[in-house]
């Protein structure tokens, strides 16, 4: 990154101290220290403030450093999609395996405590929802691609693209199958166990 050496830069052009440069944007000098020494990142708020300060562009003053902030961004995205869907995975595990004790220990009144796991479930399903959203992922490679840190080209994406409509209509069917399949299961096993 060259931001950390176009801090340093500024600052000793116009004979600032860090301590002095700390108070000027609001931030405290150990802030100033790590900036300049490359450990983060100043946020938009500092940048504009230094940017005004130096009397330079934000372009100027980010010279170079807009792709690994693209990249530290996207780093951060896909750790968050990773994060999200583990634990929705996990809940996920959780409601299918705890239907059937549920409704055998409590019967009717187990729709309480499955429903709540259920609507867990479901909030972890729609931050994971969300993050492809904005990153505008939907099929399988191209979310295998988002979480290697990789990007699809254009004929790629256009391909992936095309599959969209196909793949929701397979959504249907699958979400259909797979949701039959476990009602049956709860349904069979809960004859046994009750017969």
């Amino acid at each position: 990154m060259e931001l950390n050496a176009q801090i340093k830069k500024y600052r000793m052009s116009l004979n600032l101290s860090q301590e002095e440069l700390a108070e000027k944007v609001y931030v405290s000098r150990q802030t100033i220290s790590n900036w300049e020494n490359g450990k983060n990142c100043p946020d938009i708020h500092s940048l504009l403030l230094l940017s005004s300060l130096f009397n330079v562009s934000l372009d100027q003053l980010i010279k170079g450093d807009i792709e690994t902030m693209k990249e530290i961004i996207n780093e951060q995205e896909v750790k968050k999609l990773n994060h999200y869907s583990s634990i929705y995975a996990v809940h996920f595990i959780v409601l299918i395996l705890s239907a059937v004790p549920l409704f055998l220990w409590l019967e009717r009144y187990a729709l309480i405590p499955f429903g709540i796991i259920f609507a867990i479930t479901m909030f972890w399903a729609l931050k994971v929802e969300k993050i492809k959203k904005e990153n505008d992922i939907q099929t399988y490679k191209e979310i295998v691609a988002f979480c290697e840190g990789k990007k699809l080209d254009e004929i790629q994406k256009m391909v992936e693209a095309g599959k969209r409509p196909y793949q929701n209509v397979l959504k249907v069917f699958v979400g259909a199958g797979v949701a039959a399949l476990a009602c049956t299961l709860i349904g069979f096993l809960m004859h046994v166990f009750l017969n």
